[in-house]
């Protein structure tokens, strides 16, 4: 049988297991084997099933996935933060759209010690939903704010999905998470700017709050020590020469643990349901992360992927306009997949046609990552609009959805700076290699 033939039955076949509900890693897992096992026979795709997933699972470098997630788990659970919603809301909640800012600030701050969209999503939505509803801010919006704010988590360092582009593409992580601080902040700024304009236009949606004073304002700032101690001392030991990245995952959810009995807030209970919400994670990270390696090597054999490479070099319309096509392509997978599977999926076929047109890797990696957050609040998938909902049941998705749509045109022009200008995430990598 034709090999191209193959490989187009092969996605087929993956994406109707998909709309079969099928989970993702599973259907690209069944379609791999079985893709793997038509051209090279029965036996040798019955290997691939019981070789992959050991090499995956015991490879040392993915630990950091659910390290990472275990450092972000154990911070929720011991209230950081609930924390840091309230230092943004002592500071700000005099201006009309405080708590809004609030909950962006929030977001960035517990991004910056949690490498999880989701985790961010669902921990804000408990947090700072109820404060905003009860002020009087409309639901709709409140939600699509905590949904966007979710996806920092995947750009502000310490992000699990750099890490898994650093690791497939053999680019320098620690220059990664540099590259993706101000592209982070940029979204914490073009964010907050959304925000401004909402309250302005529609000024009944975000009423103003009363003002703290000084005091209240200071004190807010006292329990934040926790945060920043984290944050600089999982990063400033990577780039300190201090540990690796996958030796500051450990360190970083070591010392959540410890700061969290220290302080009182992490009890056994706490503990146990931190435990088993990141194994939980990380087992539904790691069964895509083994689906996607078992459907990389249906598509080596097909030589798909050498094939993919070629057409987009050679596609007649010059570099920006293959990385335009890219994107495009990337937004609307984001409406039918989960951004992992995504990242795992399409980065072995685009990284190294990206490579050969000359953009730097670093760069692509900051924009592929920008990219792939759109799936995770436009329709139909939008997975942190998902956890939203199951937390505040009576929002419906529709509602939820339009919320975002201001915040993923604060994306989409985000994207187009960030494609305009690549020195705006180079800098830093630059300063520190």
């Amino acid at each position: 049988m034709d090999r191209d033939l193959v490989a187009l039955l092969g996605f087929v076949g993956m994406f109707a297991l998909m709309a079969l509900r099928v989970p993702i890693g599973v259907a690209m897992g069944i379609a791999g084997v079985a893709g793997f096992g038509a051209l090279a026979g029965f036996t040798p795709g019955l290997n691939l099933l019981a070789n992959v997933p050991l090499s995956v699972l015991t490879d040392y470098n993915l630990i950091v996935i659910p390290m990472f997630i275990l450092m972000g788990a154990f911070a929720s659970h011991s209230g950081m933060s609930a924390e840091l919603f309230a230092a943004g809301r002592a500071w700000l909640h005099h201006r009309r759209g405080g708590l809004a800012l609030a909950s962006i600030a929030a977001c960035g701050g517990f991004s910056a010690i949690n490498g999880s969209s989701v985790a961010t999503a669902a921990t804000m939505t408990q947090v700072a939903l109820p404060e905003m509803r009860r002020a009087g801010y409309e639901p709709g919006v409140s939600a699509g704010l905590i949904a966007a704010g979710g996806t920092l988590g995947i750009m502000i360092p310490p992000s699990v999905i750099l890490v898994l582009y650093g690791l497939m593409t053999e680019v320098d992580i620690t220059q990664l998470f540099a590259a993706g601080v101000v592209p982070g902040l940029m979204a914490i700024a073009f964010y907050a700017i959304t925000v401004a304009i909402i309250a302005r236009v529609r000024p009944e949606w975000m009423p103003r709050g009363e003002r703290h004073g000084w005091g209240e304002r200071l004190a807010s700032l006292k329990p934040l020590w926790a945060v920043v101690l984290l944050f600089v001392f999982v990063l400033g030991g990577i780039y300190g020469g201090l540990f690796t990245v996958q030796e500051a995952a450990g360190v970083g959810a070591a010392g959540t643990l410890l700061i969290g009995i220290a302080r009182g807030r992490l009890r056994w209970p706490q503990i146990k349901g931190a435990l088993i919400g990141a194994l939980r994670v990380s087992s539904a990270i790691m069964t895509i992360v083994v689906g996607a390696y078992l459907f990389g090597y249906f598509l080596t054999i097909t030589q798909f992927t050498q094939n993919a490479v070629a057409f987009l070099v050679h596609l007649p319309i010059g570099p920006y306009g293959v990385l335009a096509l890219i994107m495009v392509g990337y937004l609307i997978l984001g409406a039918v997949m989960d951004e992992l599977a995504m990242i795992l999926l399409t980065v072995p076929i685009v990284f190294p046609a990206m490579v050969q047109l000359g953009f730097d890797p670093v760069w692509f990696g900051v924009i592929v990552v920008m990219a792939v957050t759109f799936g995770m609040i436009c329709p139909p998938v939008g997975m942190n609009v998902f956890v939203i909902n199951s937390i505040a049941r009576d929002l419906s998705l529709g509602r939820i959805y339009r919320g975002t749509m201001p915040f993923i045109a604060a994306d989409v022009l985000r994207l187009l700076v960030l494609c305009a200008f690549p020195s705006l995430s180079l800098w830093l990598p630059g300063l520190i290699a």
